[in-house]
């Protein structure tokens, strides 16, 4: 019991670690439940269209926000001025800043990028939707404040709160508009809930507009490589939503990416884990400075990474099945999607903890080599997929562009100290058989995916 306490009341590096990853998990998992519920309503009450736009509408909005990235987020979380107000101060200035004019950019490449997909509607709804880009450059940097200190309790109640918002606007909206307009509309009712809430309950002082000519400069040397980095980033994570949206007709874009909402699970649940914890734990324990510290990060490592590559198999088992039971016969081609997607995924995930130990360090240039490595091979791999298999080369493709990644992640994370050749061995082997396994459970699925999409 009074380990139990420590655990759940202390204020000591593993007791936040274990109470932010319990909270963080929780948070996934209710959040993932949520999304599943509204994707189930929306495919009933919408068509595979309508989700093929949306997903074009996202694409368009993440690449400018990535495009124009400076790394505010992270900078606040590894700074030595992180809890300084003037410096916290500027960061939000600059933030205001950079969404005025994300919405104002987005809103003269509406028409361009209408024509360039051939669907005109794209010029109304993207200005519109772009506001959330607006109404996010107000949010409070005391979302970034509570993360680095790894008190995440509140912020889940709110971001479970926000979500739930969100969905009962969607669903009421798209019920009685019947169209891509529902989601639209209450994406930005989302943005303006979540920008009121977390300014009205994260603790901490408000922000003011500020220019401090020191903070400017920490914010901006740190933040050139971030911008670079996520630009690669946008590209590594959205090059198959760009360029498959160009082969595939808007309705099948809509079922692919019904498949990817599903496959996409045991990634985004690793993203927040990394992004929320892994930079605090390599901030306070460096794994290069002491042997029991790197000891501590592969317990970590081995603990995450086996959690991750269970869900995977979940996934990839169950991922025909799981969209045969769940969805109308318009989205059944979606279930090999899912399968082949996660098996895609296992080599990311096994060095997915290797990315933040640079930014940790303040390192942003070596963070933004791999990024640029991510991006580069992403790209050839969904092209060279594309053109020799059609959309199943494409998914191939994708896990054969992150296992040419391998070296360059252990290039970065040996820089680190962070390195850890037994867990990568170990979960390869495993990740290897949990592909076969998933591979010989949807096998015909995936040859009807694989012969009616070739080129």
């Amino acid at each position: 019991m009074k380990k139990l306490q420590q655990i759940t009341k202390g204020s000591s590096l593993s007791a936040r670690v274990m109470r932010s990853s319990a909270l963080t998990v929780f948070g996934f998992g209710t959040s993932q439940v949520i999304r599943l519920a509204t994707n189930l309503i929306l495919t009933r009450l919408l068509f595979p269209e309508a989700f093929g736009m949306m997903a074009l509408i996202s694409v368009v909005l993440m690449g400018l926000g990535q495009f124009s990235d400076v790394g505010l987020g992270p900078s606040i979380m590894q700074s030595k001025r992180g809890d300084d107000q003037d410096f916290l101060n500027t960061a939000w200035t600059i933030q205001i800043i950079r969404g005025t004019g994300l919405w104002i950019t987005a809103t003269a490449l509406a028409y361009p990028i209408a024509l360039f997909y051939d669907e005109l509607m794209l010029a109304q709804l993207m200005p519109i939707a772009a506001l959330t880009l607006l109404i996010d450059g107000f949010k409070t940097t005391r979302l970034e404040s509570a993360q680095r200190r790894l008190k995440l309790g509140r912020l889940t109640i709110l971001d479970i709160a926000i979500q739930l918002v969100g969905v009962v606007a969607t669903v009421a909206l798209a019920w009685w508009l019947e169209s891509v307009w529902a989601m639209v509309i209450s994406g930005v009712i989302s943005s303006i809930v979540q920008l009121f809430l977390y300014d009205t309950f994260l603790p901490g002082k408000r922000n003011r507009l500020r220019w401090e000519k020191s903070s400017a400069h920490e914010l901006i040397h740190f933040g050139k490589w971030i911008f670079l980095s996520t630009v690669c980033g946008f590209l590594f994570a959205q090059s198959d939503k760009m360029i498959i949206g160009k082969f595939l007709s808007l309705g099948h874009f809509g079922v692919y990416n019904i498949g990817f909402f599903l496959a996409s699970f045991p990634m985004i649940l690793a993203g927040l884990l990394t992004r929320r914890i892994l930079i605090p734990i390599y901030r306070e324990k460096p794994p290069k400075e002491s042997h029991a510290n790197f000891v501590a990060l592969r317990k970590m490592r081995f603990a995450l990474t086996a959690a991750l590559i269970t869900l995977v198999f979940i996934f990839a088992a169950l991922g025909v099945w799981l969209v045969e039971f769940l969805y109308d016969p318009r989205y059944h081609e979606a279930g090999a999607i899912v399968t082949v997607l996660a098996i895609m995924q296992i080599p990311h995930i096994i060095v997915v903890t290797y990315d933040q130990a640079a930014l940790a360090a303040g390192d942003s240039r070596r963070f933004f080599v791999l990024t640029v490595a991510k991006a580069a091979f992403m790209i050839s791999g969904l092209i060279i997929g594309l053109e020799t298999a059609g959309l199943f080369g494409a998914l191939i493709g994708q896990g054969l562009a992150m296992l040419a990644i391998y070296p360059v992640a252990v290039w970065l994370a040996r820089s680190m100290g962070a390195w850890d050749p037994l867990h990568d061995l170990s979960f390869a082997a495993l990740g290897i058989l949990v592909g076969v396994l998933a591979f010989r459970i949807n096998w015909p699925e995936i040859v009807i995916l694989a012969q009616k999409f070739s080129p």
